[in-house]
């Protein structure tokens, strides 16, 4: 099997230390992993070093690096992470897939077409590396859909709208991503991943669900990530429904991403303006739509937040470093 079909390239040759092999890491369930290799696919376990590292956990998308067949004993340098904070209080980054060429940002135009949502989706898209492109899914049951779609292109991405149900648009898909690229898909609960998944494979490869009537959430039906090579050469990753997306990215990437905005509070005639009436506000002045003002806002502040809290820990690990340091000196280690 050429690994080259699997997305292998000089950047990971350059990157790996033989004889190790490389393999492509298909599926990723707790400690279980499936990998892709040139012999084959086989099941492969986390080495004592990668169990001890647990920042450097195997995810699907990524290249690692085999020994024995079986035993992955390290994780090759990512070209690109897909990434958000882990839900909960520790301030830590959870990688949902690495490796990835193309996202395909999955909003349906039901109940759950949200303009917010999706900047949110972008500027982490950004921060992760790869291309944006914002799929629109159940055109059928829009009537306004094309409106919607212009909204949407508003936000600075590629935008497709498409019925996966009935497969209408999804000649679209294909123009966005070329054979031996990775692609995923991400998006919401109930916005119809699985069902889009099952077309672009030509097979039903995961169980779909109803949404709910009253609000078009849905059940996770996708509960682990996985690899697929679609029939056209390229590769797709399918990733549970996200609920809770916080932010990985700084208050650098919330400007790059908001950069209309961001130049226009270049020219307020406060340093410290906050754009919510204050003189001389080139912002308000601009009549830039409210609701992506406060979008903005909103994240501004979260990346903010965040920051301090990676400060706060990156000051703490370099405090037990030192302490550990001097312990050893005082066994003589050093």
């Amino acid at each position: 099997m050429s690994l080259e079909k699997f997305g292998w390239n000089s950047y990971f040759e350059g990157r790996l230390v033989r004889p190790a092999e490389p393999a492509r890491v298909a599926l990723a369930d707790r400690e279980l992993f499936v990998v892709w290799t040139e012999s084959g696919e086989c099941e492969a376990t986390a080495g004592g070093r990668l169990r001890y590292e647990k920042d450097h956990w195997p995810v699907v998308g990524d290249w690692v690096a085999l020994e024995a067949g079986t035993r992955i004993a390290a994780v090759l340098p990512r070209q690109t992470a897909f990434s958000r904070k882990e839900p909960g209080k520790v301030t830590r980054e959870q990688v949902i897939a690495a490796n990835i060429d193309v996202l395909f940002v999955v909003a349906g135009l039901d109940g759950d077409f949200n303009l917010r949502r999706l900047e949110r989706y972008l500027l982490m898209t950004r921060e992760s590396g790869a291309r944006p492109v914002i799929v629109l899914n159940k055109a059928d049951l829009r009537a306004d859909a094309a409106e919607a779609a212009a909204e949407t292109e508003a936000l600075g991405a590629p935008v497709a709208v498409i019925s996966a149900l009935d497969g209408s648009g999804l000649s679209t898909l294909e123009q966005h991503i070329a054979a031996g690229e990775t692609a995923a898909l991400t998006g919401s609960s109930g916005v119809g991943k699985s069902t889009l998944l099952n077309r672009l494979l030509g097979s039903d490869r995961q169980h779909v669900q109803e949404v709910r009537a009253g609000d078009s959430r849905g059940r996770h039906t996708t509960v682990r990530r996985e690899l697929f090579l679609a029939p056209n050469g390229w590769l797709l990753i399918d990733t549970p429904g996200l609920r809770e997306l916080q932010l990985w990215s700084g208050m650098e990437s919330v400007d790059l991403a908001f950069a209309d905005i961001a130049d226009l509070a270049q020219q307020c005639r406060f340093r410290d303006c906050r754009h919510q009436g204050e003189p001389g506000c080139a912002v308000a002045d601009s009549g830039i739509d409210e609701g992506r003002l406060a979008s903005y806002a909103k994240l501004l502040r979260e990346a903010a937040h965040l920051e301090r809290q990676q400060d706060q820990r990156a000051a703490l690990e370099e405090k037990r470093r030192i302490k550990r340091i001097h312990r050893a000196m005082r066994k003589g280690r050093f």
